[in-house]
């Protein structure tokens, strides 16, 4: 998972086969939202996950928490990834992982503020269950978790891919003009993005998606080098 980029939220094959194009190793779809507009039916996204080959990868992000919803939408999908927003238990997180030991668990870690003991808890309690975690942004006025637009405190993020003994991704507020900053202060595994490259009508953008991956690389690049 070294130097990941991952962009969620995608709309349809057209815009599937130019983040591909542009270099996106996971492509994100967002669905069982408590919060977000969902981005495209779920059997539209059957389809569209269909025309993405190795080595690019489709990722569930949901916020499901009962480990048989989980696997029957991932199997709907044909996808062997997911990411775990809900406030799923250590049990139903067992559980997942027992029934469907080749699916991919990626748990979020959203920060708000004051809450990075909890989420060294999280950390502690969940590690043996997942693959990954990916950090992101609460916003209290809207009390979404995740795909918020907004950054965090990013020393709470270096924090925790310190103390993980699993793969650290991180979101939040991420685009072009910061994602490098963000990996060579954070130094995490993978970099996500979802407003971030987006046009104000809710496409990504391609020149958005291509400056977002050159700086990803620079930043990979650079940390990989010290």
């Amino acid at each position: 998972m070294k130097g990941l980029i991952q962009i969620a939220g995608v709309i349809d094959k057209e815009e599937a086969t130019m983040l591909i194009n542009a270099g996106v190793d996971y492509l994100g779809f967002p669905f069982r939202l408590p919060v977000h507009k969902e981005d495209l039916t779920e059997d539209e996204a059957v389809e569209v996950i269909k025309i993405i080959s190795q080595p690019h990868k489709a990722v569930l992000i949901t916020y499901l928490d009962i480990a048989d919803e989980i696997i029957k939408l991932c199997t709907k999908l044909n996808v062997n990834i997911v990411q775990l927003h809900g406030k799923i238990s250590k049990e139903e997180l067992k559980k997942t992982k027992l029934l469907q030991p080749n699916l991919e668990i990626i748990k979020s870690l959203v920060v708000a503020e004051s809450n990075y003991h909890e989420l060294e808890r999280t950390v502690d309690t969940l590690s043996p269950f997942v693959d990954a975690f990916i950090t992101d942004t609460f916003d209290p006025t809207t009390g979404a978790e995740g795909a918020t637009g907004k950054t965090h405190d990013w020393s709470i993020s270096r924090k925790l891919v310190e103390i993980s003994p699993r793969p650290v991704i991180i979101a939040g507020g991420l685009n072009h003009t910061n994602v490098k900053r963000a990996i060579l202060e954070i130094r995490p595994a993978g970099v996500d993005v979802h407003t971030g490259v987006e046009s104000k009508d809710g496409r990504k953008n391609y020149d958005l998606v291509k400056k977002f991956v050159e700086e990803s690389k620079e930043g990979f690049a650079q940390i990989n080098s010290w």
